[in-house]
Protein backbone atom coordinates (compact mmCIF):
# COMPACT_ATOMS: atom_id res chain seq x y z
CA UNK A 1 0.00 0.00 0.00
CA UNK A 2 1.39 3.10 -0.72
CA UNK A 3 0.73 6.34 1.35
CA UNK A 4 -1.68 7.89 -0.06
CA UNK A 5 -3.96 5.25 0.43
CA UNK A 6 -3.57 6.24 3.97
CA UNK A 7 -3.89 10.11 3.38
CA UNK A 8 -6.91 9.21 1.37
CA UNK A 9 -10.43 10.72 2.30
CA UNK A 10 -11.83 13.04 4.77
CA UNK A 11 -10.58 12.71 8.64
CA UNK A 12 -13.85 10.52 9.57
CA UNK A 13 -13.05 8.58 6.97
CA UNK A 14 -9.51 7.78 7.42
CA UNK A 15 -10.43 7.81 11.43
CA UNK A 16 -13.22 5.17 10.34
CA UNK A 17 -10.30 2.63 8.18
CA UNK A 18 -7.70 2.85 10.92
CA UNK A 19 -10.66 1.62 13.43
CA UNK A 20 -11.05 -1.27 11.22
CA UNK A 21 -7.19 -1.68 11.23
CA UNK A 22 -7.06 -2.06 14.40
CA UNK A 23 -10.13 -4.00 15.01
CA UNK A 24 -8.40 -6.24 12.36
CA UNK A 25 -5.71 -6.63 14.18
CA UNK A 26 -3.52 -4.92 11.85
CA UNK A 27 -1.83 -2.18 14.63
CA UNK A 28 0.85 -0.95 12.62
CA UNK A 29 -0.91 0.09 9.07
CA UNK A 30 -3.59 1.76 12.10
CA UNK A 31 -0.68 3.73 12.93
CA UNK A 32 0.42 4.70 9.78
CA UNK A 33 -2.59 6.25 9.34
CA UNK A 34 -3.55 7.57 12.64
CA UNK A 35 0.02 9.36 12.69
CA UNK A 36 -1.28 11.40 9.68
CA UNK A 37 -4.39 12.71 11.29
CA UNK A 38 -2.46 13.25 14.89
CA UNK A 39 -0.17 15.63 12.85
CA UNK A 40 -3.07 17.05 11.28
CA UNK A 41 -5.28 17.66 14.66
CA UNK A 42 -3.26 16.93 17.38
CA UNK A 43 -5.89 18.10 20.02
CA UNK A 44 -8.00 15.18 18.92
CA UNK A 45 -8.34 12.63 21.93
CA UNK A 46 -9.67 9.97 20.36
CA UNK A 47 -7.61 9.66 16.90
CA UNK A 48 -4.78 10.44 19.68
CA UNK A 49 -5.77 7.57 22.17
CA UNK A 50 -6.34 4.97 19.28
CA UNK A 51 -2.83 5.62 18.21
CA UNK A 52 -1.32 4.97 21.67
CA UNK A 53 -3.45 1.82 21.46
CA UNK A 54 -2.10 0.67 18.08
CA UNK A 55 1.55 1.60 19.22
CA UNK A 56 0.64 -0.60 22.34
CA UNK A 57 -0.43 -3.43 20.84
CA UNK A 58 2.15 -3.30 18.51
CA UNK A 59 4.81 -3.46 21.67
CA UNK A 60 5.84 0.00 20.34
CA UNK A 61 6.05 1.15 24.18
CA UNK A 62 7.78 4.07 24.18
CA UNK A 63 5.98 6.07 21.02
CA UNK A 64 2.86 4.70 22.98
CA UNK A 65 3.96 6.40 26.35
CA UNK A 66 4.48 9.87 24.66
CA UNK A 67 1.05 9.61 22.86
CA UNK A 68 -0.32 9.06 26.23
CA UNK A 69 1.65 11.77 28.04
CA UNK A 70 0.30 14.26 25.39
CA UNK A 71 -3.07 12.94 25.88
CA UNK A 72 -2.86 13.50 29.88
CA UNK A 73 -0.79 17.00 29.76
CA UNK A 74 -4.05 18.18 27.67
CA UNK A 75 -6.85 16.00 29.59
CA UNK A 76 -5.31 14.96 33.46
CA UNK A 77 -8.75 13.15 33.72
CA UNK A 78 -9.34 10.81 30.62
CA UNK A 79 -9.10 7.60 32.65
CA UNK A 80 -8.63 5.29 29.81
CA UNK A 81 -5.44 7.04 29.37
CA UNK A 82 -4.02 7.03 33.22
CA UNK A 83 -4.81 3.23 32.83
CA UNK A 84 -2.78 2.81 29.42
CA UNK A 85 -0.23 4.58 30.80
CA UNK A 86 0.31 2.79 33.66
CA UNK A 87 -0.08 -0.63 32.03
CA UNK A 88 2.68 0.73 29.45
CA UNK A 89 5.05 1.49 32.25
CA UNK A 90 3.80 -2.16 33.55
CA UNK A 91 4.66 -3.49 30.16
CA UNK A 92 8.02 -1.79 30.29
CA UNK A 93 8.98 -3.04 33.85
CA UNK A 94 8.63 0.10 35.14
CA UNK A 95 6.39 -0.95 37.44
CA UNK A 96 7.05 1.80 40.49
CA UNK A 97 6.65 4.38 38.05
CA UNK A 98 2.96 2.91 36.67
CA UNK A 99 1.67 1.90 40.40
CA UNK A 100 0.64 5.68 40.72
CA UNK A 101 -1.21 5.34 37.68
CA UNK A 102 -2.93 2.48 38.00
CA UNK A 103 -4.11 3.78 41.66
CA UNK A 104 -5.24 6.53 39.73
CA UNK A 105 -6.96 5.09 37.40
CA UNK A 106 -9.20 2.29 39.91
CA UNK A 107 -10.06 5.95 41.60
CA UNK A 108 -11.05 7.69 38.51
CA UNK A 109 -13.82 4.70 37.55
CA UNK A 110 -14.82 3.14 41.06
CA UNK A 111 -12.97 0.02 40.29
CA UNK A 112 -10.51 -1.95 41.79
CA UNK A 113 -6.75 -1.89 40.80
CA UNK A 114 -5.53 -5.40 39.47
Amino acid sequence: MNDTYFEFGTPVDRRNRAGMFFDAKEYTTAVRILRGLVAEAPGHTAARLLLARAYYHSAQLGRAETELRAILDRDPVESYATLLLGRTLERQGRDTEAAPYLRLAAAMTGSEQS
